[in-house]
């Protein structure tokens, strides 16, 4: 009789098959923090790396934050060499770099990661960067973009897969799962203690709102990862239909100055479906634009916005209703700045979005 797989380990592989996560000969960046998600993913995925036949590469941001930083630095090293996997790390002072560009911590941490996991994967030509979000951090994340006040998009929470290269093969495991594994195979994962301290919106979410609504429902977290599969779907449906009538309205021009946009970081430009770096500026049919509904003239200003930028993050609904007023004849003013990165104006009956360096 055959042996029983773990739970999490059969959680993980019906995940990477059900959404085709890992193909044969793919070649992995697995981002490592030494945490007990992050060690879980590296042990899974080098214990089924012959049967999945990937290739594995490990790389590990020393954000320089608390003091024992570099004593999980050591630990991500030396698992890596009993692994036989090779290891990259590097270093990098957020908080320092947070407060000279006046930015938040964990959106400097955010950008340092996944450009540092971007140049990793160019350099040892990989295909697939995997991080470790379990089904916690997905509920955490739907719940903050509620209280940001995003939109549909939001709800989406964290997918298993994103733009065909991130992939996130724990998403389907709690956090609860993933603490039981790293005991029971006594990987020893290190703790980070600033996960305890409520200065950051996802510590507040994670330590004190999550657990004030799992007394009204103790499955939130299974809720809320099943409301974002179905959101997803139903966001597929309306991108189609956004899609179709962009393609109706509206007009790219090139960028004949061979300027770049270089506000995008690389993530962003990852996700986009386009070369952003290319477009000057898009212009939408403004009589066309006035004829659709309220909610078709909000998703295409998100797209275009999207389009333009490469992503439309941290785009909130008052930009949006404040680019849909000054649509509007005689309301608003004659051009908007939803970001630094922006410019949105109305011109000869076209609404003109100018993406700026």
């Amino acid at each position: 009789m055959a042996k029983r797989l773990d739970k999490l380990e059969q959680n993980f592989l019906d995940t990477i098959k059900e959404n085709n996560l890992i193909n044969k000969g793919d070649v992995i960046v697995v981002g490592v923090s030494g945490g007990p998600d992050s060690i879980t993913l590296l042990t899974c995925l080098n214990k089924y790396k012959d049967y999945l036949d990937i290739k594995l590469i490990c790389a590990h941001i020393n954000h320089l934050i608390r003091k024992d930083s570099t004593e999980d630095e050591q630990f991500v090293e030396n698992v890596c060499e009993k692994m036989g996997i090779k290891c990259y790390v590097k270093r990098a002072e957020v908080e320092k770099i947070a407060k000279e560009q006046k930015k938040g911590t964990e959106e400097v941490g955010r950008k340092i990661r996944y450009d540092f996991f971007d140049e990793v994967a160019e350099k040892e030509n990989a295909n697939k960067i995997a991080i470790a979000h379990n089904m916690n951090d997905n509920a955490e994340t739907m719940l903050l973009n509620i209280v940001r006040g995003s939109g549909l998009t939001g709800l989406e929470g964290i997918q298993a897969q994103e733009y065909g290269k991130y992939i996130r093969p724990l998403i389907n495991c709690t956090r609860e799962d993933i603490e039981e594994y790293c005991t029971k195979n006594n990987l020893q994962p290190r703790i980070d203690s600033t996960n305890k301290e409520n200065i950051y919106r996802r510590n507040i979410i994670r330590n004190k709102i999550l657990p004030e609504i799992k007394e009204l429902n103790p499955n939130i977290v299974q809720s809320l990862s099943n409301l974002s599969k179905i959101v997803k779907v139903q966001n597929m449906h309306i991108k189609n239909e956004v899609e179709n009538i962009y393609n109706k309205i509206a007009t790219e021009t090139p960028n004949t100055n061979g300027e770049k946009n270089n506000s995008e970081s690389s993530l962003q430009k990852t996700k986009s479906k386009v070369d952003n770096e290319s477009l000057g500026k898009i212009e939408l049919d403004l009589p066309a634009f006035q004829k659709l509904d309220l909610g078709m003239q909000q998703n295409l200003i998100l797209y275009t916005i999207s389009k333009a930028l490469g992503s439309a993050r941290n785009i909130e609904k008052v930009n949006v209703d404040d680019i849909i007023k000054m649509c509007k004849r005689n309301v608003g003013n004659k051009y908007i700045y939803p970001n630094k990165n922006l410019k949105i104006l109305i011109e000869n009956k076209k609404i003109i979005f100018i993406p700026l360096p």
